[in-house]
């Protein structure tokens, strides 16, 4: 699925009206969140799940901790 989506100026922000195919295919409607997510290939939108962000926090929480041992770790 490839389409354009027009941001629009709302007071001091920047808004997007999503085409109905997106928000079904998300599953999302009116009043739900989307959680944003920085990729290598981009930004990805899914739909906000508060585990997901609980899972982050606990992640960076543990990074900051142990912070060189995951990164010889990952030299192995």
């Amino acid at each position: 699925m490839s389409m354009s989506i027009t941001l629009r100026r709302i007071g001091r922000s920047v808004g997007a009206t999503f085409p109905k195919e997106v928000t079904d295919a998300l599953k999302v409607g009116p009043g739900d969140k989307l959680t944003v997510v920085r990729t290598a290939e981009g930004i990805l939108l899914t739909p906000y799940d508060p585990t997901f962000e609980q899972s982050m926090r606990a992640f960076e929480a543990v990074n900051a901790q142990y912070r060189n041992a995951l990164r010889q770790l990952s030299q192995k």
